[in-house]
């Protein structure tokens, strides 16, 4: 991780450019009780999840993590998404059919994400299944895919990074960003 750059270069939405954001924080813990004090004496597991999201447009923010006890860029990819206009791209991704979680049911669309794209599907990139079908041992997912990039080379670079079998693209286009958001913005 690095603060390259002026700390409101990259701590801002990167879909509207809000700076009103907010971390929501999860832990859970197992610790060891001292018998003599009642306090919390030995860590024996713990795990700690935090989303950042903006509390104008309410996107969740995922060029930005919480890491001891700040908000601070994931390097290879603020500057992307805070600089980057969105692409839309048209693709299908070939995986192998136990890779899937899902496929049918209100959790399929995510699962087929995730099977195509891994996490960046379900959190970086906005995904929408069109449909998919099965092919032997395969599955074909057919994807529209909203992400940020600063060129068409680097969407598809990002994409072809992403993509956890085997990937075509069949259009790519830029879109225009969103307006930046404004003091007393709130389009919810």
């Amino acid at each position: 991780m690095s603060t390259a750059g002026p700390i409101g270069s990259w701590l801002r939405c990167y879909r509207c450019w809000s700076q009103d954001l907010e971390v929501q924080v999860h832990y859970e813990g197992i610790h060891r009780i001292d018998p003599e004090s009642g306090r919390r004496a030995e860590v024996v597991d713990e795990l700690q999840e935090a989303v950042v999201q903006c509390l104008d447009c309410m996107h969740d923010q995922p060029h930005l993590v919480f890491h001891n006890d700040r908000i601070e860029p994931v390097e290879d990819r603020w500057e992307r998404m805070v600089v980057g206009t969105p692409w839309v791209a048209s693709c299908t991704v070939t995986v192998d059919a136990e890779s899937v979680e899902t496929c049918s049911g209100p959790e399929a669309a995510d699962a087929l994400a995730y099977a195509a794209f891994g996490d960046h599907g379900t959190r970086e990139f906005f995904t929408h299944v069109r449909f998919h079908k099965h092919e032997d041992e395969q599955i074909v997912v057919h994807l529209l895919v909203e992400l940020y990039a600063r060129s068409s080379e680097e969407a598809t670079g990002v994409l072809e990074d992403a993509a956890r079998g085997q990937l075509t693209i069949t259009s790519l286009a830029e879109e225009s960003r969103p307006p930046a958001a404004t003091s007393g913005d709130h389009p919810h």
